[in-house]
């Protein structure tokens, strides 16, 4: 069974034991026990070997799945290598910023793996035990990733903005290049230039590019030449980009990926993050206009965070359900209780479309009746009451397509900038590798 699993999967450390042959029972030869030697240094803290053989065995996993060449021992080893690299830098900023992670969103989180894998939690739990995966270590690389995801929503997120003005001339862009009626299935190498790089480093990172194009234009895999040559962090997985509107392509691939066919790879082509080949997989057409059932609904909205514990906001929803069970007007109680700006509007959220609220109040909104109040429902942000008060079909054509813009204009500035300040907080760390050590 296909599982979602984690790239910096790492294990205790390992040990063996080997008895000499042809001794007596009552003398046998010393226990010899592995060594797991430390393979780099990222500040202060250490990366075995063993750290780097575990998280390897689950990238093999992976590309097995996937169905990819992988590279060679050596090349997969430095490729995991500069990752758990990476990851612990990011890891040490977030530790001494004070970003963290409690135990109630993780286990949250992993809930909605095991429901997106359509298995209960013990199930799920036996599935990582069927992988040879330590439920334990799961656990922590799923805090490490949501302390990733806060790192990039207040590090880059939390600081962009997307004025009028840039989305109107994206819109009018796409209107003179037709290509707002498109999407674009990518994969890509990217090659870093250091931040600061001499000339010389430079010239030695384009050559590496220039190689992994000439092994591409040889009739290499693009897959397995961007698992050996790619520094990005989907080069394990063949460099795949999925799926992209054409305003959300990365600004250094825009022109070329529009003037290519599915098949084509671009030449070498420069950023400020290094060296870039992309190929376009496929594409697509976008072109058909967007009728929707849009759903009027308002809700109380009681946060659980430092200063209202679970239990306690749940108590205090109930009571809420209770004063609306017997007579009290909705919006009388979302102006006294509800914890969002929409509280002053007695709660009302206007028009919603599918997919603009999170899965688990979009699910019960959807199950009520016009007029109709729901139980408490908890959703990521806290214990809500929602009301539905209309609902209607609209085409929604023009506002999505804005909607749209904005969005890829947000993801595509975010991609960036996330992918330059990893760049930089990487760059910033001490780093001494031995994996050249014997």
């Amino acid at each position: 069974m296909a599982i979602r699993m984690l790239l910096f999967l790492m294990g205790a450390v390992a040990t063996s034991a080997s008895w000499a042959q042809g001794l007596a029972p009552a003398r046998p030869a010393p226990r010899v026990i592995s060594i797991d030697r430390v393979v780099a240094v990222v500040n202060d803290e250490a990366i075995t070997q063993h750290d780097v053989d575990d998280a390897s065995r689950i990238v093999l996993q992976q590309m097995k799945q996937q169905k990819l060449q992988p590279p060679p021992v050596d090349v997969l080893e430095k490729q995991v290598l500069e990752r758990l690299i990476t990851e612990r830098s990011l890891l040490q900023f977030a530790k001494e910023t004070g970003v963290k992670v409690d135990d109630t969103l993780v286990e949250r989180a992993i809930q909605r793996i095991a429901q997106d894998n359509k298995l209960s939690t013990e199930d799920f739990r036996k599935a990582l035990a069927q992988e040879n995966i330590s439920y334990t270590k799961y656990r922590e690389d799923i805090r490490n990733e949501l302390i990733v995801q806060r790192l990039r929503e207040r590090e880059v997120e939390s600081r962009l903005t997307v004025s009028d003005s840039e989305v109107e001339h994206y819109l009018a862009t796409l209107k003179v290049q037709n290509a707002g009626d498109s999407e674009y299935e990518l994969a890509h190498i990217l090659v870093i230039v250091p931040e600061q790089a001499s000339a010389d480093q430079i010239d030695a990172k384009r050559r590496r590019a220039e190689e992994a194009l000439k092994a591409i234009s040889g009739g290499a895999d693009f897959g397995q030449v961007a698992a050996g040559f790619s520094d990005a962090s989907d080069a394990l997985r063949g460099g795949n980009l999925g799926w992209r509107p054409g305003a959300r392509l990365p600004t250094v691939f825009a022109e070329p990926v529009r003037q290519m066919k599915p098949g084509d790879v671009s030449p070498v082509l420069r950023s400020a993050a290094g060296f870039h080949i992309v190929k376009l997989i496929d594409k697509r057409g976008r072109d058909q206009s967007t009728v929707v059932e849009q759903t009027h609904a308002r809700h109380i909205l009681i946060r659980v965070n430092e200063l209202m514990s679970e239990a306690d906001a749940k108590v205090k929803i109930e009571r809420i359900k209770d004063r609306l069970d017997s007579g009290v007007r909705f919006d009388e109680q979302a102006k006294l209780n509800s914890e969002d700006a929409t509280a002053a509007k007695g709660g009302d959220l206007g028009w919603i479309n599918p997919g603009d609220t999170v899965g688990e109040f979009q699910e019960a909104m959807n199950k009520l009746a016009i007029d109709q109040i729901s139980g408490p429902v908890r959703s990521p942000f806290g214990w809500h009451l929602i009301q539905v008060l209309e609902r209607r079909k609209q085409d929604v054509t023009a506002e999505r397509g804005r909607a749209e813009a904005q969005l890829a204009i947000r993801q595509r500035k975010a991609d960036e900038l996330f992918q330059d300040w990893v760049r930089q907080t990487r760059d910033r760390a001490y780093v001494e590798i031995r994996l050249d050590d014997k």
